[in-house]
C-alpha cells in the first residue's frame, strides 16, 4: 500500500482564492478546516490517502522540499527566495497575484540616493541581494518578518523590498512603489523525489490542478 500524501497550503488570504481550485480538483477538507476557532493544523479530506496541513506561507516550500509534505501551494516569491532544488513547480495557479517591489518615502529629499552600498529592510534578503548584485550594488539586508513600512520613517533603512498588492499600505505609510523586482502568483509545487517514487499518486494530482486552471481560464 502506498504511503499517504500530504498537501501543504498557506494560511491567510490566499485560502479564499484556493478553495474553488481545491473543489475543482475534488479535494474537500474536513469541516474543521474552515472553523476559525479550530487550532489543529493537520486535516483529513474526502480523498482517501490525502491530508492537508495549513502552515505559514513562507513555510510551505520548506515542508515540501524536505519531504514532510508531498505537494504544496506556494507563491513564486517564496520559491525565488529559498530556491530549493528539491522542488518542482509544474502549475501556475494564477491566484495570489501581487508583486515584489522596492518602495521608498514619497519625499524624495529624505530618500537616500543609490550608491554602491544600499540598506534595505525586507523579508526577502536573497531575492534583494541578487537583484542589486546584478546592478553591481551591495545590498545590506535587514531581515524583518512584518511592519516593513515602518523602516524608512524610523531610520532603520531608507528603502524596503516587500510584497505589494494594491499599494494601499505603502500609501498609508508615506511610501511609494518605485520598481518591481518580480511579479508573483501561487504555484502548485511538488517534492521532486516524491514525484519520482510515488508517481502513480502524485502525477494525477498535477494533471488535475493543470486541468482546473485551464478550465477556469
Amino acid at each position: 500500500m502506498s504511503a499517504p500524501l500530504v498537501l501543504a497550503v498557506p494560511k491567510g488570504r490566499i485560502l479564499g482564492e484556493l478553495r474553488p481550485i481545491l473543489a475543482s480538483v475534488g479535494i474537500e477538507p474536513e469541516a474543521a478546516f474552515d472553523d476559525k476557532n479550530a487550532r489543529q493544523l493537520h486535516f483529513d479530506t474526502n480523498v482517501e490517502g490525502l491530508s492537508i496541513i495549513r502552515v505559514r506561507a513562507f513555510d510551505v516550500a520548506t515542508f515540501v522540499a524536505f519531504g514532510a509534505a508531498h505537494l504544496g501551494i506556494a507563491g513564486n516569491d517564496v520559491l525565488l527566495e529559498f530556491d530549493y532544488p528539491e522542488l518542482y513547480a509544474p502549475v501556475d495557479l494564477g491566484i495570489g497575484v501581487c508583486r515584489i517591489s522596492i518602495a521608498e518615502p514619497k519625499d524624495r529629499e529624505k530618500a537616500t540616493s543609490l550608491t554602491s552600498h544600499v540598506r534595505i529592510a525586507t523579508k526577502y534578503p536573497n531575492i534583494t541581494s541578487r537583484f542589486f548584485a546584478q546592478r553591481g550594488l551591495q545590498a545590506e539586508c535587514i531581515k524583518l518578518n512584518g511592519a516593513m513600512e515602518l523602516a524608512p520613517s524610523l531610520g532603520l533603512a531608507p528603502r524596503i523590498v516587500d510584497l505589494v498588492s494594491t499599494g494601499g499600505t505603502l500609501k498609508a505609510n508615506g511610501l511609494e512603489e518605485v520598481e518591481v523586482l518580480h511579479h508573483v502568483t501561487s504555484r502548485l509545487i511538488v517534492n521532486r523525489a516524491a514525484y519520482k517514487t510515488q508517481a502513480a499518486q502524485v502525477a494525477p494530482w498535477v494533471e488535475r490542478f493543470r486541468a482546473a486552471v485551464k478550465h477556469a481560464a
